[in-house]
């Protein structure tokens, strides 16, 4: 099983943080993301459906849990390379005049699609692309807040 688990500190406050995140369309912070938005008929909360799409892959994501501020949670449930996805949460936390994010996800790749050797290609791209979203975040928040809020 794959497990990844991040953490960063964003200059700027929680709720600006949460929904910053929280929009699909903000995923193409990362280099290989080409499109990210929520389903036709799909709006912000439980429920919602995100539809992913990145150099190579793709993915279909259910919100299965929306507390604004404080997390979200969202399970893929179709994907190509295919996915046994345990779901991820982003948990935001205020700390000051910034905001704890901490970003956990847990699956792994049937055995018939490459398994444990796809999860070694997937984990750092994964990782990666995490990253690059919470960097794009921080980016476009502290810039703003810095200029004069």
């Amino acid at each position: 099983m794959v497990e990844i688990h991040l953490e960063r500190t964003i200059a700027a406050p929680v709720e600006e943080v949460f929904d910053w995140l929280a929009d699909p369309v903000n995923l193409t912070a990362a280099p290989l993301v080409l499109t990210s938005a929520y389903a036709k008929d799909s709006s912000p909360g439980a429920g919602a459906v995100r539809e992913v799409t990145c150099v190579g892959p793709r993915f279909r994501e259910h919100i299965t849990a929306y507390d604004r501020p404080h997390s979200y949670s969202y399970l893929i449930v179709e994907s190509f390379p295919p996915f046994n996805h345990q779901g991820g949460t982003l948990t935001f936390t205020p700390s000051g005049n910034a905001t704890r994010v901490e970003w956990h996800t847990e699956y792994t790749h049937p055995a018939r699609t490459g398994g444990k050797l796809l999860e070694a290609v997937t984990r750092p791209l994964l990782r990666w692309s995490f990253l690059a979203i919470l960097d794009g975040c921080a980016k476009a928040l502290e810039r703003t807040t810095a200029g004069g809020r």
